[in-house]
């Protein structure tokens, strides 16, 4: 049974959540929180300390929801050919844009931090964010087994640049001019056109 305790929990979180999405950190009131999640704010602070430790934990629900399957899948796609898991992680990085609700805020929360970076994020990357990079960085090494740790991390980045530009402006790219929609085919086309040309960028720097 879930505990009164729990579900006011989950439920800060879900207005937070919301609230951040559509706000971003700084314009993102306590009040507001409290009104939404039709809470007190001494709630807020029994549960998460304050705004700042309340935003750390949506920040982190955000980049688990994000990065789990690609960590989750590490030990499945060392046993497929580097071509094969490379096509296998770039689908799970671009599978957000079928999502709603939920993925789709956590993609905003990210949006907001890439305009207006945040202590609290930059804090959460550096401390949890190992994990999911070894998976991108494991996965370029078999592409580039001579590179060293640099050019691996570098090339990490390149590579999930390819992704993110995706699924940071998936909103503004089906608005005209371009007008694109992502349905379950689209993002599978988007995904092997990637990988095709991921595949040639990084066999042609080994």
């Amino acid at each position: 049974m879930t505990r009164p305790s729990e579900v006011t929990r989950e439920r800060i979180m879900k207005a937070a959540e919301r609230l951040f999405a559509e706000r971003g950190y700084e314009a993102t009131s306590i009040r507001a929180i409290v009104a939404r999640a039709h809470v007190n704010q001494a709630a807020i602070n029994y549960h998460f300390d304050g705004k700042e430790g309340l935003y750390r934990a949506v920040l982190q629900a955000a980049f688990q929801g994000l990065t789990e399957q690609q960590v989750a899948h590490a030990g499945v796609a060392s046993a497929m050919s580097r071509e094969e898991a490379l096509v296998a992680f770039i689908r799970r990085q671009l599978r957000p844009l079928l999502a709603r609700d939920e993925a789709s805020r956590h993609i905003r929360i990210f949006n907001w931090e890439s305009v207006h970076p945040t202590p609290v994020f930059r804090k959460l990357i550096s401390e949890e964010a190992a994990p999911f990079m070894s998976v991108a960085t494991d996965l370029v090494h078999r592409f580039l087994p001579a590179a060293d740790h640099r050019t691996l991390v570098i090339a990490a980045l390149w590579l999930l640049g390819q992704c993110s530009i995706f699924l940071r402006n998936r909103e503004r790219l089906a608005d005209p001019p371009l007008s694109l929609s992502f349905d379950e085919s689209e993002v599978d086309w988007v995904a092997a056109m990637v990988s095709r040309w991921a595949i040639a960028g990084l066999g042609s720097m080994a």
